[in-house]
C-alpha cells in the first residue's frame, strides 16, 4: 500500500531522465510517509478473544450504495464453525456508530448487545458442536464514521460522486461485520451491490453478473479464494471499463481497470506497463495467484494506492505504484503477514518488488532507487525493521524501516545468496501449502531462506531485522608489484550490533581494464591480499550498493608491505578507551583530533612524547555515535572511524 504525493519540482539544469528519476524515488519515499498518515486512528482497536473461537468458512455481502448519499445498508450472512467447546455465542467487529436492526439465525431474531468497543455479540440460545458449520445473517445501516481514518469515503471527482472503501488495517468494521484479525481468512466470499443505472461497482474476485431491476444494477461479484477482511473492498462511480490479458503458454488471465471517465485517455496508455509488471513478476518466482479470478485496478479519491485483493485501488497509474500495489497481490494478499510486527513481510516486498520493477523495466531508473533508498534508511542510525509496537499506526507504516529498510534487506539477501537460490527460495516460501492463501510470520520465510541456501542466516537477521543500524567501512589498500594488500575496518552505527558480517565487492579499476573481487568480511581489521597484474588508478568500495552502508572511505596507503598498517586503533566499538597502536619507530606520532559526523571537533591532543607501541585515549564523556579519528605523524596523515557504544 502506497500514500502518492503531488508534488512537482523543476530543476532546470536537470536532463529530463535524471529528474525523472530523482523524482520518481522521492515521490515514491513522500507517498510511503504520508501513508502512515492516512491510518491514523485505525489502531485504536480492541481486539475480541472470543472472535478467536470459531473459523469464517464463507460470506454472502449485500449492500444497496448510491454513491449520491453517504450512506450504507444491507446484510452479511456468515458461514462459520466453532473451534471450541461450549459454543453458543459468536462475536463480530463492528462499528457502534453503525445501527444493526436484526440478526437471524435459522430464520429466527436472535438478542445481540452492540458495545461502546466495536464488538457484535449474538446470542444463539444453543450449543453448537466444534466443526459444525452453521450460518447467520446481520441487517445493519447507517453512515459510517470515518474520523481521520478514510475508510469509508464519498467524494467528488469531475463533478460526480464516488463512494470507495480502503480498510487497513483495522478499518474493515467501520463499515461491515467483519472478524477483523490476522488469524482467519473468509474462504470465498460473494459480493453483490445494489446501485442506481449509470454507475458500476469495483470489487474483489470475478464478475459473475449484472442483475438489472426497474430502476437499478446489482453487481454480483464472487471470490472463490480466502481473503483477510482489510482487504475487502468496493467502488461506485460512473466508471469506465476497458480490459487487458496477460498470456502464458499454460493460462491467460484479465486485468480489469476500472477509471474516472475524465483519467480514460492517460489510463489506456500508462495501464500498458501493467502487462509487463505482471510478466516479471509471474518469471520470477509462482504465476500470478488469482489468475482463475483476474487482477485489475479500479481508480480512487485517496492519495496513492491499496491492494485489495484482485483489483488495487488507485489514485494514479504512475508506474512505480503500479508495481508496488501488484507485488502486494502475492505478498500481502496471497501470503498476508500474520502480525502487524511482520508487517515488512507486506510493505518491504512490495517495495523490493518495485525496485526489481524498476532494475528489469526502467534501467536508468536502478542507480537513484538504490541510491535514495540508502539514504533515506540511514538518515537516521536507529529502528528495527521488527515492529516493536503495534499501537503506534506510525511504527507499523514506517517509511525508512517497514518499507525502505526492509526491501533492503531482501536487497542485501539477494546479493547474499545468489539470484538462483534467492529466487527459488521465494518460490519455495509462496508454494509452502501451510502458508498458500493463508498467514505467514518472518520465521517462515528464514526457514524457507535457510533450506533452500544450506546458509545458516540466524546471524543475518538477528542484526538487519532484529536490531538497528547500519555498518560504515574503511578500506585501506596498497599494491607492491602485483600483490594487492587490503584492509578492511568497520564501524556500526548503533551499539546494538557490534559488527555485520557480509561479503563485500570491491571494485578495482585499471587503466585499461577492470576487476571485481568479493571479500569474506568477518571482522573489523581483517586484512586481505590477492593478485592484481595491472597497475590501479582507483578502488571502489561496494559501487552497485548492494550494502546498506553510508559514509565509506577508501584510502590509499603508500607504506611498504612488509608492514602495510603501521598505525592500527582497537578495541572498535569501545564504550570507555580507544588505543592505537603504532609500529612506525621512524615516524612518531605528533597530534591527534576526533571529529563528530557534523564535522566538530571533540577531542583534540598534541603529542610531545615519542610514541612507539600503544598511546590511550579516554573516551567515555563521548555521546554513543561514530566519529571519525585523525592521526598526525610527521608524514601522513591517517583516518579511522570508531563507535563509542
Amino acid at each position: 500500500m502506497k500514500k502518492n504525493s503531488f508534488t512537482f519540482i523543476t530543476l532546470m539544469l536537470l536532463s529530463f531522465n535524471c529528474l525523472y528519476c530523482q523524482t520518481e524515488n522521492k515521490d515514491l519515499d513522500i507517498l510511503i510517509d504520508l501513508e502512515k498518515k492516512g491510518h491514523t486512528k485505525k489502531i485504536n482497536y480492541s481486539k475480541s478473544l472470543v472472535t478467536n473461537n470459531y473459523d469464517n468458512i464463507y460470506n454472502r455481502c449485500y449492500w444497496k450504495i448510491d454513491p449520491f448519499v453517504n450512506y450504507i445498508a444491507g446484510n452479511i450472512t456468515s458461514y462459520f464453525k466453532p473451534t471450541s467447546a461450549n459454543f453458543s455465542q459468536i462475536e463480530f467487529d463492528l462499528s457502534s456508530s453503525l445501527t444493526v436492526d436484526s440478526i437471524k439465525y435459522h430464520q429466527t431474531l436472535v438478542s445481540f448487545i452492540h458495545d461502546d468497543f466495536d464488538l457484535l455479540k449474538i446470542n444463539l440460545n444453543t450449543i453448537i458442536a466444534i466443526n459444525q458449520i452453521d450460518s447467520l445473517t446481520i441487517y445493519y445501516q447507517g453512515l459510517p464514521q470515518n474520523g481521520n481514518s478514510e475508510t469509508f469515503i464519498q467524494e467528488i471527482h469531475d463533478n460526480y460522486p464516488i463512494i470507495w472503501t480502503k480498510s487497513e488495517p483495522y478499518g474493515a468494521k467501520d463499515w461491515w461485520p467483519c472478524k477483523q484479525n490476522l488469524n482467519d481468512k473468509v474462504d470465498s466470499l460473494d459480493i453483490y451491490v445494489e446501485i442506481p443505472f449509470g454507475n458500476k461497482v469495483a470489487s474483489n474476485g470475478k464478475l459473475i453478473e449484472i442483475i438489472s431491476n426497474s430502476n437499478s444494477n446489482t453487481y454480483h461479484w464472487k471470490s472463490l479464494y480466502p481473503i483477510a477482511a482489510y482487504l475487502v473492498a468496493i467502488g461506485v462511480t460512473n466508471y469506465t471499463e476497458f480490459s487487458q490479458y496477460v498470456v502464458h503458454p499454460s493460462i491467460t488471465y484479465e486485468v480489469l481497470n476500472y477509471v474516472y471517465p475524465e483519467t480514460l485517455d492517460t489510463a489506456l496508455v500508462h495501464t500498458l506497463e501493467i502487462i509487463d509488471i505482471l510478466n516479471l513478476y509471474d518469471s520470477l518466482t509462482i504465476i500470478y495467484p488469482f489468475a482463475a479470478e483476474k487482477y485489475g485496478h479500479a481508480q480512487f479519491g485517496w492519495g496513492g494506492g491499496m491492494e485489495h485483493q484482485t483489483m488495487s485501488f488507485m489514485i494514479n497509474f504512475d508506474f512505480g505504484l503500479m508495481a508496488h500495489e501488484c507485488a502486494h497481490q502475492w505478498f500481502g494478499d496471497y501470503i498476508t503477514c500474520g502480525s502487524w510486527e511482520d508487517i515488512w513481510l507486506n510493505e518491504g516486498f512490495a517495495t523490493f518488488f518495485e525496485g526489481l520493477a524498476q532494475q528489469k523495466l526502467h534501467p536508468e531508473n536502478w542507480y537513484n532507487w538504490r541510491y535514495f533508498k540508502k539514504n533515506n534508511i540511514t538518515s537516521k542510525s536507529y529502528g528495527t525493521v521488527f515492529c516493536d509496537d503495534t499501537t503506534n499506526i506510525s511504527r507499523i507504516f514506517d517509511g525508512r524501516l517497514t518499507y525502505n529498510k526492509g526491501a533492503y534487506i531482501l536487497h542485501m539477501l539477494r546479493w547474499k545468496l545468489g539470484d538462483s537460490l534467492f529466487f527459488n527460495a521465494l518460490t519455495n516460501y509462496l508454494n509452502d501449502p501451510t502458508l498458500k492463501y493463508n498467514y505467514a510470520k518472518t520465521q517462515s520465510l528464514i526457514t524457507h531462506l535457510e533450506v533452500t541456501s544450506g546458509q545458516d542466516l540466524t546471524s543475518f537477521f538477528d542484526k538487519w531485522f532484529y536490531k538497528q543500524g547500519y555498518p560504515t567501512y574503511e578500506v585501506i589498500w596498497n599494491k607492491k608489484n602485483d600483490l594487492l594488500n587490503l584492509q578492511i575496518n568497520q564501524v556500526t552505527s548503533d551499539p546494538s550490533v557490534l559488527f555485520y558480517e557480509m561479503p563485500v565487492p570491491i571494485k578495482i579499476i585499471g587503466e585499461f581494464m577492470d576487476t571485481t573481487i568479493i571479500l569474506n568480511h568477518l571482522y573489523s581489521g581483517q586484512i586481505f591480499t590477492t593478485s592484481i597484474p595491472f597497475p590501479i588508478k582507483e578502488i571502489q568500495f561496494d559501487p552497485e550498493m548492494w550494502i546498506l552502508s553510508r559514509n565509506n572511505l577508501v584510502i590509499n596507503s603508500n607504506t611498504d608491505y612488509t608492514n602495510p598498517f603501521q598505525i592500527n586503533i582497537f578495541p572498535n566499538p569501545s564504550s570507555d578507551v580507544l588505543s592505537i597502536e603504532s609500529h612506525n619507530t621512524s615516524s612518531s606520532i605528533n597530534k591527534i583530533e576526533i571529529f563528530d559526523l557534523n564535522g566538530n571537533l571533540v577531542y583534540y591532543e598534541s603529542v610531545t612524547d615519542s610514541i612507539s607501541t600503544i598511546k590511550t585515549i579516554d573516551i567515555k564523556k563521548l555521546d554513543t555515535s561514530i566519529y571519525n579519528l585523525k592521526i598526525y605523524t610527521m608524514n601522513e596523515v591517517v583516518n579511522f572511524q570508531f563507535l563509542k557504544n
